[in-house]
C-alpha cells in the first residue's frame, strides 16, 4: 500500500538558510532580504510525501553494499519521495535575472524546506535515510522509486532522463525500520 501525507510547514531555520546561501558572519542587509523572501515564499510551499513500507528483501537484487549495510539490522524499509512543490522553483527562476541575491536565497530556502520536511517525516521512524546517489547506490535507482510510488500521480513529482526531479526541491530515500517498530499506517 502506498500512502500520501501532507505536513504543516515546519518552522523556518533562518541560520540554516543563510548557511545554505553561503552567508558567513553578521549580514543584516542579507537577513533583511531573507525576511522579504520568506514572506513571499511562505504561501507558495507545499509539504507532501508519498511512501510505502516493504520488507528489506525487496532490495536483495540491488547491487549496493552501502544500502545493504544501512538496512542490515532492519526488518522493513520505508521508501519515500518528498517535495515542497513547484512554487519555490518559480520564485528561483523569476528572480534569477532581476535579483540574483533573492534567487540565491530562494534556492537556500528551498534546500532548508525540503530538509525540514524530510526530517519531520524521518522522525516518525527509528532509522536514518539513505538516498539514491549515496555511496554505491546509483542515482538511477530513483527510477525504481518513482515506479513503485507513482510520484507524478501522488505528489506531482517527476523525473527526467538525467535523473533530475521536478520540482527541484525534492528528495527520494529509504529508511530502515528495525524489528518491532510500529508502522506509520498503524498510528
Amino acid at each position: 500500500m502506498i500512502y500520501t501525507k501532507t505536513y504543516p510547514a515546519p518552522p523556518f531555520d533562518r541560520r540554516e538558510i543563510l548557511r545554505y546561501a553561503g552567508v558567513r558572519g553578521d549580514a543584516p542587509e542579507i537577513e533583511a532580504i531573507l525576511e522579504e523572501c520568506l514572506k513571499e515564499a511562505e504561501d507558495k510551499l507545499t509539504y507532501k510525501v508519498c511512501y510505502g513500507e516493504f520488507p528489506v528483501s525487496v532490495f536483495d537484487t540491488v547491487e549496493s553494499e552501502a544500502l545493504h549495510k544501512h538496512l542490515e539490522e532492519c526488518e522493513n524499509a520505508v521508501i519515500f519521495a518528498a517535495t515542497v512543490g513547484i512554487g519555490i522553483d518559480r520564485l528561483i527562476a523569476r528572480y534569477a535575472s532581476i535579483s540574483p541575491t533573492k534567487s540565491l536565497l530562494f534556492q537556500a530556502i528551498g534546500a532548508e524546506r525540503i530538509e525540514a520536511l524530510c526530517e519531520a517525516f524521518n522522525s516518525e521512524f527509528d532509522g536514518g535515510r539513505f538516498s539514491p546517489g549515496y555511496g554505491d547506490l546509483p542515482l538511477e535507482f530513483q527510477k525504481e522509486i518513482f515506479n513503485l510510488l507513482d510520484c507524478p500521480k501522488r505528489i506531482g513529482l517527476t523525473l527526467n532522463e538525467s535523473m533530475l526531479m521536478s520540482p527541484s526541491k525534492s528528495v527520494t530515500a529509504i529508511i530502515g525500520v528495525k524489528n518491532g517498530y510500529q508502522r506509520i499506517s498503524e498510528k
